[in-house]
């Protein structure tokens, strides 16, 4: 697979981050500008090759696990296909020098715990997602929001991997700090009573089994979480956002299908609000923001979302054509 085009990056937000750590002695497509100063170091280079070699670990897990007879080829490479698209958006900007080459699948590796097996790369997911996670109040917040939404995918694959889904943690209320993280806890605040209200219209429409209980339960997790953003936004002296009387839905809800479809609409807008909130946050309460997103992304995986290799970071806009004259 391709690396990640340069859109993707311009969505991820690293163009900016990049320029940036160059002194703007470059324009984003490269050019030399006028009066530059030369590249700068990046204060981010340190966390980004930890997660770079992290992130060779598990491409290593994988290639020798796909090498081993017997083995579900078609998911592997697909979760190692998403593992070497993090590699590249992890590495961008780090100069060439720095960056171990990239491994590939035609040069297999026993990673150091000894030959994988499904089970262990699921685990060896779940490590390399709490070690994105620590690296969180290191990372600018571009970056931060980068390795919340990778971490997530970690998380996303173990899953896929036949590990046990990750719990849902309990809402928390962080420490009030001040800061301009208000106006994007207004917007967790809202998307959250939306979220609560749109969960009302799923259980309505699905039948008294399994799933009316998981819709139940993801109806009490927001709710939680909805409580917690007003405990934190009543600390912070400011007036939590009311929830609105009703909410238009995004498509007619009238049977099983459709409301499956508008819980897992749901989660999804839920993970691109808290990758914002990753950015936005004091680095202390970045995490708390982090494990919302990963919760809301394994609901949106449950009720049938597409997984995407950036969860919350939205896929970047087509690019205009023009025609030459």
């Amino acid at each position: 697979m391709q690396p990640p085009s340069r859109r993707t990056f311009l969505a991820l937000g690293l163009i900016t981050l990049t320029t940036a750590c160059t002194n703007s002695g470059t324009d984003p497509d490269g050019d030399v500008l006028p009066g530059a100063k030369g590249p700068g170091p990046d204060p981010d280079a340190p966390v980004r090759l930890r997660a770079v070699a992290a992130t060779d670990t598990l491409l290593a897990a994988y290639d020798t696990l796909l090498a081993a007879p017997g083995a579900q080829t078609a998911l592997l490479r697909t979760l190692r296909a998403e593992t070497a698209q993090h590699r590249a958006a992890l590495a961008y900007g780090i100069p060439a020098a720095s960056v171990p080459p990239t491994p590939t699948t035609t040069t297999p590796t026993t990673p150091p715990s000894g030959t994988p097996t499904p089970a262990t790369l699921a685990t060896l997911e779940r490590q390399t997602a709490q070690a994105r996670l620590a690296d969180l109040g290191a990372a600018r917040p571009p970056l931060a929001r980068l390795l919340a939404s990778v971490a997530t995918a970690n998380a996303l694959h173990a899953a896929a991997l036949g590990a046990p889904a990750d719990q849902p943690a309990p809402a928390t209320t962080p420490t009030p700090t001040p800061g301009a993280a208000l106006p994007a806890l207004q917007q967790a605040l809202s998307a959250e009573h939306a979220a609560i209200y749109g969960y009302g219209v799923v259980g309505a429409h699905l039948p008294d089994d399994q799933q009316r209980a998981d819709a139940r339960t993801a109806y009490a997790a927001h709710q939680a979480q909805r409580d917690a953003w007003q405990r934190l936004i009543t600390g912070l002296g400011a007036t939590p956002a009311p929830a609105a009387g009703g909410y238009q839905l995004p498509f007619p809800v009238t049977d099983t299908t459709t409301a499956t479809q508008l819980a897992a609409h749901l989660e999804t807008r839920l993970t691109t609000v808290y990758a914002d909130l990753v950015a936005e946050f004091p680095t202390p309460h970045r995490p708390t923001a982090a494990t919302a997103l990963r919760d809301c992304a394994l609901r949106a995986h449950h009720w049938g979302a597409p997984d995407t290799p950036f969860p919350g970071i939205p896929e970047p806009l087509p690019t205009p054509t023009t025609t030459p004259n």
